[in-house]
């Protein structure tokens, strides 16, 4: 869309006039050895069609572009290094508190454990950080703390039944011993290795389930089934406490449980009853089921008739070494654990584990424990 042209000629041919005599027409023409860039449009008149055209060089265009290209050539370079220089600068004083908070971090160990990071007060993404990093060391912080003790108080009960150990066996080597010390001081000895074996299991159960390991081998199984179970084996100790043992609830009832570790979260709960229950007492164990459909839970309870909980003992009930009564308990030979693994195995059931006085006296404890849906109930119990 070219057109060349003098002074004295026209600007556009004919073909460019009927073009432009419709509608606008663009092109380029060159008069006198310059580039004219021109516009033609259409005019009204009453006599004939008529049509303007208008140009206007394309030196001045080129003579900028030209200049425009050399200030960026020349002026680019010291520019791009300018505007790099100084988003260095920005990215070192936005990243500057992050490394602050790195190295305070790192400056942090197990033995600092209430140490935390500065949070400065500027609202940003920054503070947002420190708070969070903060929140983290405070989870931290109290899982040590948690696992300290839980070494401490392992140690502690440990050492006890190893003492009297040692001392059974330094007694039982003394010479000039008859024979029925001999077997007394091995019976003892059998007795406290006995309990050495079932802390020693106790801890790692706990220990799992503290790391969220699984130990549960679920099945669809009868929970009556294992009550009955538990409540046959407890009998004879019941007996000699002159203690009675009942048994009551829903014999058809079946959930989706670990028959092993229910019978030993029972277990656990009639050994705790039959601790403290007096004698010509009675303990009641019950199962009913609450709630319905996919709500439904089965409830185990057990209630003696004991002197009851303390009151400040029912917020402690199922932490670890804790005892309602110390010195009774580690008499009895307690460990304080009963309680925290039948609320490790009721949660890792999706359960939970309560403990209360009930008004007519005693003390009571339930496990309750989701039920299993109705399609997929099996009608043997497991």
């Amino acid at each position: 869309m070219e057109n060349s042209g003098d002074a004295h000629g026209p600007l556009a041919s004919g073909g460019r006039l009927q073009n432009a005599a419709r509608e606008p027409e663009q092109f380029t023409a060159v008069i006198e050895g310059q580039q004219y860039r021109m516009l033609g449009v259409p005019a009204r008149n009453a006599d004939q069609p008529v049509v303007v055209v208008v140009g206007a060089s394309t030196q001045i265009v080129e003579e900028t572009a030209a200049r425009t290209g050399k200030i960026f050539l020349i002026a680019g370079p010291p520019a791009a290094a300018l505007a790099g220089l100084g988003a260095y600068v920005l990215a070192g004083a936005a990243l500057r508190p992050v490394e602050r908070l790195r190295r305070r971090l790192a400056d942090i160990s197990e033995h600092d454990i209430d140490a935390r990071l500065h949070v400065p007060g500027t609202r940003d993404e920054i503070a947002t950080l420190a708070t969070t990093m903060n929140a983290v060391l405070d989870r931290l912080a109290r899982a040590l703390a948690r696992e300290r003790g839980f070494v401490a108080d392992a140690g502690h009960e440990l050492r006890t039944p190893l003492t009297t150990l040692k001392a059974e066996l330094e007694l039982a080597q003394q010479p000039g011993r008859s024979h029925q010390a001999l077997a007394s001081a091995v019976d003892a000895a059998a007795a406290d290795t006995d309990r050495l074996i079932r802390l020693a299991e106790d801890l790692l159960l706990l220990a799992r389930a503290d790391e969220g390991h699984a130990f549960l081998r679920p099945r669809p199984m009868a929970p009556h089934d294992v009550l009955a179970a538990a409540v046959r084996a407890a009998s004879a100790r019941a007996a000699a406490q002159d203690i009675t043992l009942r048994l009551s609830g829903e014999e058809h009832m079946h959930l989706t449980a670990d028959p092993d570790r229910l019978r030993q979260a029972v277990d656990n709960l009639l050994d705790n009853a039959l601790r403290y229950s007096p004698p010509g007492g009675v303990i009641d164990v019950g199962l009913r089921r609450r709630g319905r459909h996919g709500r439904a839970v089965a409830v185990i309870e057990v209630r003696d008739q004991g002197p009851g909980f303390p009151p400040e003992f029912l917020p402690v009930a199922f932490e670890r070494f804790r005892r309602a009564d110390t010195a009774r308990s580690r008499a009895d030979g307690g460990t304080g654990l009963g309680l925290a693994i039948v609320r490790s195995i009721a949660h890792a059931h999706g359960g939970r584990a309560v403990a209360d006085n009930p008004p007519e006296g005693g003390a009571r404890i339930r496990v309750e424990l989701p039920m299993l849906p109705a399609h997929d109930r099996s009608p043997h119990g497991g």
